[in-house]
């Protein structure tokens, strides 16, 4: 019975060094709050086409001009890490957000600085989101291949 247990170990060992990352910095994974899969928990928000009806297209390009200068802030405040415009589709999807953040109560209290969201031309809905604990270090290397800027 013991050298069958001893078998047993010597044949998962290798399986058991192997799991383990060469790479992994403690470091590095802790300051991002890295789980022991460099994951950690986000706030996803899905921006649509809000209900509101702005006639005024001067109205209309200041509120998104708004729009962009608070995703610039939220972004340079370390609140914003990921955001977008997505494509033309038949559920009237305008973008997304990832948010640095994983209360969604938060989230929508940061969501109501944005004029165009209190002007509800755009909507949301919020989802609790599990990703790679390395996103926020990403704009970083961004900045470094963005030709023009916005």
């Amino acid at each position: 019975m013991k050298n069958i247990l001893i078998l047993c170990l010597l044949l998962i060992s290798p399986f058991l060094v192997l799991s383990q990352n060469s790479n992994y910095d403690k470091n590095l994974a802790d300051s991002l709050g890295a789980d022991d899969y460099g994951m950690k928990s986000y706030t996803l928000v899905i921006l649509k086409t809000g209900a509101g009806n702005i006639e005024d297209k001067a109205r209309v390009d200041s509120l998104f001009s708004g729009h962009m200068e608070n995703i610039g802030r939220l972004a340079e405040a370390g609140e914003l890490i990921i955001a977008g415009p997505l494509g033309k589709n038949s559920n009237d999807y305008r973008g997304i957000f990832i948010f640095d953040e994983p209360d969604k109560a938060k989230v929508a209290e940061l969501l109501q600085t944005d004029p165009a969201i209190k002007a509800d031309l755009l909507a949301y809905d919020i989802y609790n989101w599990y990703g790679s604990a390395a996103l926020p270090v990403y704009l970083e290397t961004h900045s470094k291949i963005e030709k023009i800027k916005p």
